[in-house]
Parts: structure tokens; C-alpha cells; sequence
């Protein structure tokens, strides 16, 4: 992959717990890195993306879909909808891809990790880890990409 700059976020995640209590279509699973170090808490479409505790998640958070890395691919939106006109991009990699809005951070009580608040039209993500891993997450708009 070449997106280079315009990856903000990449780990693999274990679902730890499954909640799909609230809402019919959607599920609050959290999951934990293959590492330990971060933990991620996010809200998903269950229709679009059924998963289950212990499935293994690929997550990436990229400023743009661009392959190449630059911005203002998305003017068109993230897919060309005319049969035969698409365009390669990053989404073609992930079964699952919103756009969202990071909206707050705060630190972590040991003073050496961070939370990371993002909104993806009202789902929502906190991500928790290593401040070294998550800084790059400061900027507003975000992809979430996710596989399994």
C-alpha cells in the first residue's frame, strides 16, 4: 500500500465483547490490539458487517482513499457509481469503510496514553493506547476501514 502520509492508523484487533442491546442493526463491540496496548470500543452496521467476539479485525484510519496518497480523490465520493468508471482506491481492500469526524481527545490517567473520540454519522469509535501511536490522529476528518 502506498497511501503513505495519509495513513493515520493501522493494528489488528481481537472482538472482546459483542452488545448489540440498544439497537437492531447495530452492534458496540469492543476489541483489543494483538499487542494489548490499545483498545478500541466502536459502534457497527451488523448488517452490513456481521461480526462476533474473537473474530480478528483489521483496522485502518486514512485521511484519504487515494492509493497514491493524496487528498481530493473524494470529491466524487468514495465510490464512482457509473458502472466501469471506478476508480482503484483504498476502500477496495475493506469490507467495511465510513467516514467520520475526530471530535475530542483526552489523556489518559498514567500520563502515557490517550483516547481518541470519532463520530461516523452518529456510530461511534474511542480508541485508547500508547500517546506515540494515536497522535497522528489529530486532524478532523478521518476513513475507517476495517476487515476481517
Amino acid at each position: 500500500m502506498s497511501s503513505g502520509d495519509a495513513q493515520l492508523f493501522e493494528e489488528t484487533f481481537v472482538v472482546t465483547n459483542y452488545d448489540q442491546a440498544k439497537y437492531d442493526r447495530v452492534a458496540r463491540i469492543t476489541a483489543t490490539s494483538n499487542d494489548n496496548a490499545t483498545q478500541m470500543t466502536l459502534d457497527i452496521n451488523i448488517e452490513l458487517f456481521p461480526c462476533r467476539v474473537g473474530d480478528p479485525l483489521s483496522v485502518v484510519l486514512a485521511t484519504t482513499l487515494s492509493l497514491d496518497g493524496k487528498a481530493g480523490e473524494e470529491e466524487r465520493g468514495w465510490r464512482d457509481v457509473k458502472a466501469g468508471t471506478e476508480t482503484a482506491s483504498l476502500a477496495d481492500n475493506y469490507d467495511y469503510v465510513c467516514h467520520g469526524k475526530i471530535y475530542k481527545f483526552e489523556d489518559g490517567a498514567d500520563g502515557q496514553s490517550i483516547k481518541a473520540y470519532i463520530s461516523f454519522g452518529g456510530l461511534l469509535m474511542m480508541l485508547e493506547g500508547p500517546s506515540k501511536k494515536l497522535l497522528p490522529l489529530r486532524v478532523d476528518n478521518t476513513y475507517l476501514l476495517v476487515k476481517k
